[in-house]
């Protein structure tokens, strides 16, 4: 009777003392996956029928899909940098890739990035892969091992692919190369060249000391994929999670790929025959109402107007991207595993697209669909509903106030909002346009795009300047071919339309306080032919 009555005080008194002091409710992680110039419709969920991505198509269904995001700026730095503070490209002040890594000339990117922000609310943060910003913004990083055998930081310009190489020579031998075999500058190991590769058909001996820029190569990298810089980007990733399981962590996956060299391992390489690829629609584009007539070297690269060369360049990236999805797949596994899925926010996007022929053009810079218009996905459950798509306009800088919103964390004022209450359908104004900008080169492209109910407009942000204005239909013209404006004799028909966009763009601008306010408001548009 005694141990009864004894255990009913003790029991009565631990009670009383979880009553009064309740265990504190554990923190959200993060896990952000970004990858390198992965256009929207290189996705499974986005309605690609050839491209194969169960992984990242389970990650959307089990969360929320953005029908509609857009990157901030169709270049690296800029997106990148919009995407870690949430401001705009001006109000980052990195408006090119130059203004990253130790850039001093002045002073840009001045606000906290999200990591900063989870490191003083007792986050460990740790980042894995392509960085690209200002290298002074990574010292919140924890990473067991942050500089390279040469001493090279993991946040200097090229840093993770020297970290990548040290990792590599540790696992995999080097060997001779053989017949037909090139050199991959990227791995330093063997690769077989296709035909869009800019020395396809050369003996190596004969061209190793020309110089080239990593989008000239493609083809089949013949060292195992388990040592493909994907997979060691996903593992440093994985083991992280492992390692920092019983504590408040944000960590970040930047996948290189499917950015250039587009040379892809087995079983990826050969998963798209390139004789089954389609080429872009507008491949053939003869561009003559096109501000972007001579962008992205269209001029003196002839092959990615070829239909044919332009069908290896697909399966290769293709094949890229299908690699991603499966080491997707192991991440999302690993946290699984762990039961660390319920408090655990994955975040899925990339910096901006991929041209992939389209026009007859590669790379981005732009502001066509294949360039600007980028995946995002959202997963957390008990918050986020599975089956969640989302159509409302969304950008790179609405990321960070949605990250710390979903993990009750308050920062500084973003130009962007949370995407929350989007995804809850609790707001129905938000998301009824985006812009994207790129201010810089107002002689050459234009400088902001902005889209709405299908309809994009793209103009300068002078009044002198000589750059052709845009307007596309793309409910009725997806493959962006027609410009309604520019050289159209019947561009009067398209001024409310003009006007509208240019009212919604006006309205962006001044919330954001943009000096290029006034040369938006007083450029001649609409003109008379």
């Amino acid at each position: 009777m005694k141990h009864i009555l004894f255990s009913i005080i003790v029991f009565s008194l631990c009670g009383h003392i979880w009553a009064s002091n309740p265990p504190k409710k554990r923190k959200t992680n993060l896990v952000f996956i970004i990858t390198d110039q992965q256009q929207y419709k290189a996705l499974g969920l986005a309605g690609n029928k050839v491209l194969k991505t169960p992984n990242l198509d389970r990650l959307g269904e089990s969360g929320a899909y953005f029908v509609n995001a857009y990157s901030a700026c169709a270049v690296c730095g800029p997106a990148r940098s919009s995407i870690l503070t949430g401001l705009t490209v001006e109000n980052t002040g990195v408006n090119t890739n130059d203004k990253t890594y130790y850039y001093r000339k002045e002073k840009v990117m001045q606000a906290p990035t999200f990591d900063e922000i989870l490191k003083e609310n007792g986050y460990t943060c740790e980042y894995y892969g392509k960085w690209h910003v200002m290298s002074n913004k990574a010292k919140v990083y924890s990473n067991p091992k942050l500089n390279a055998k040469s001493g090279k930081s993991a946040f200097d310009h090229g840093g993770q692919n020297f970290m990548y190489q040290d990792w590599l020579n540790g696992h995999l031998s080097k060997r001779p190369l053989k017949d037909g075999e090139h050199l991959d500058r990227f791995t330093k190991r063997p690769y077989s060249p296709d035909p869009i590769d800019k020395f396809y058909g050369k003996d190596y001996q004969e061209i190793k000391k020309q110089k080239a820029s990593q989008p000239n190569f493609h083809g089949r990298l013949n060292i195992p994929q388990e040592y493909s810089i994907t997979a060691f980007q996903a593992q440093e990733t994985m083991n992280a999670i492992e390692r920092l399981k019983d504590q408040p962590f944000s960590i970040t996956c930047s996948f290189h790929s499917p950015h250039a060299p587009m040379i892809v391992p087995e079983p990826f390489y050969s998963m798209y025959d390139p004789k089954k690829m389609t080429p872009p629609v507008s491949i053939g584009d003869d561009m003559k109402n096109s501000p972007y007539k001579f962008s992205n070297g269209k001029k003196n690269l002839p092959e990615y107007s070829d239909p044919e060369k332009i069908k290896y360049m697909i399966s290769n990236y293709y094949g890229l991207i299908s690699e991603i999805d499966h080491w997707v797949g192991q991440i999302i596994d690993k946290i699984d595993e762990l039961g660390l899925s319920d408090n655990t926010l994955i975040v899925f996007t990339s910096d901006h697209g991929e041209m992939l022929g389209a026009h007859g053009l590669r790379e981005k810079n732009i502001f066509y669909e294949e360039s600007a218009h980028i995946p995002l996905l959202l997963k957390l459950p008990k918050q986020i509903d599975k089956n969640t798509t989302v159509e409302g306009y969304v950008s790179h800088i609405d990321i960070f106030p949605t990250i710390l919103d979903y993990l009750n964390i308050k920062g500084h004022d973003a130009d962007g909002q949370s995407l929350r209450d989007l995804v809850d359908g609790k707001d129905t104004d938000y998301g009824q346009f985006v812009v994207t900008e790129w201010n810089y080169r107002g002689d050459t492209s234009p400088n902001y795009m902005i889209v709405k109910d299908g309809w994009k407009m793209m103009v300068p942000y002078s009044v002198e300047s000589k750059v052709l204005d845009v307007l596309y239909n793309l409910n009725e013209d997806p493959n962006e071919m027609n410009n309604l404006l520019g050289k159209n004799p019947e561009q009067a028909k398209y001024s409310d339309k003009v006007e509208e966009l240019r009212a919604d763009l006006l309205s962006w601008l001044k919330k954001n306080n943009s000096k290029h306010y006034n040369g938006v408001r007083d450029r001649v548009i609409v003109k008379n032919i």
